[in-house]
């Protein structure tokens, strides 16, 4: 059985990208999984392809368990596994719970190598993972501390895997859009309404996810950017000094 498993997929990117790749490759089923078992079940109206809604928190380490007992008993076929669940807390350090800054480690960071780690067995040669990423990887990114720094992480575990598999024939892509217009948007900015005041482009998801599914099945890149403004500043941060970086982000959300 030829499957795909997407995570986050009850809203913004996960929503997104499962409507858009399931017109894209045919699987036999695409294992939806997120939080909310209604969202998944009301996706079924809006994709042709047979989903499996399967609600699990990725922050409570026995959904692994879960999801790997379901591997074991379905022996699939994993062609896709993307990984976009993710949490997010903007806010100055003293803003953000130790809660709010543990579990964006938990979703960011742990769930995003357990599922990584328990699907590459059930993977074989052209199978691919995509997983989602940000803008914020590539620079320290004040208010954004520990999100920033967890999106850091996905992005070398992300670019060193595919290195790894490509003996296997098996692609890993990170996917790192700038602004995004989504829940995940709504809730990450929650915490304050003054650590993040300037956006200097906002994307639409459903943009963001073409690039990425273009770049996952037509080039071989390990890194999808959308939009020429976010490349330019990628490009930037490459150049100069991330000290320098820091100080100009500062002064665009107007912070001392």
């Amino acid at each position: 059985m030829k499957i795909a498993v997407i995570t986050g997929a009850s809203s913004g990117m996960g929503r997104e990208f499962v409507k858009q790749v399931s017109k894209k490759e045919k699987f036999d089923e695409i294992w939806v999984i997120a939080r909310r078992k209604e969202a998944l079940e009301s996706l079924k109206s809006e994709v042709k392809a047979k989903l499996c809604p399967i609600p699990l928190d990725l922050k409570n380490p026995e959904s692994f368990e879960t999801y790997k007992e379901l591997l074991e008993k379905e022996k699939p076929d994993v062609a896709l596994l993307a990984n976009i669940a993710g949490y997010g807390k903007f806010g100055r350090y003293d803003q953000i719970s130790l809660e709010d800054s543990l579990g964006m480690i938990d979703l960011n960071c742990k769930a995003l190598v357990a599922m990584t780690q328990l699907t590459l067995p059930y993977m074989k040669r052209g199978s691919k993972i995509l997983q989602l990423d940000s803008l914020s990887a590539f620079q320290p990114v004040p208010y954004l501390n520990v999100y920033g720094s967890s999106k850091s992480f996905v992005l070398s575990y992300s670019r060193a895997l595919n290195r790894e598999l490509k003996t296997k024939g098996i692609r890993v892509m990170s996917v790192n859009p700038g602004w995004v217009k989504t829940e995940f948007f709504d809730h990450a900015t929650q915490t304050s309404n003054d650590a993040v005041t300037y956006y200097n482009v906002m994307y639409e998801a459903k943009d963001v996810i073409k690039t990425a599914i273009h770049d996952l099945y037509h080039t071989k890149k390990d890194v999808s950017i959308h939009g020429l403004p976010i490349k330019l500043q990628v490009l930037a941060v490459k150049l100069l000094p991330h000290k320098l970086i820091m100080e100009i982000w500062m002064k665009q959300q107007k912070h001392k």
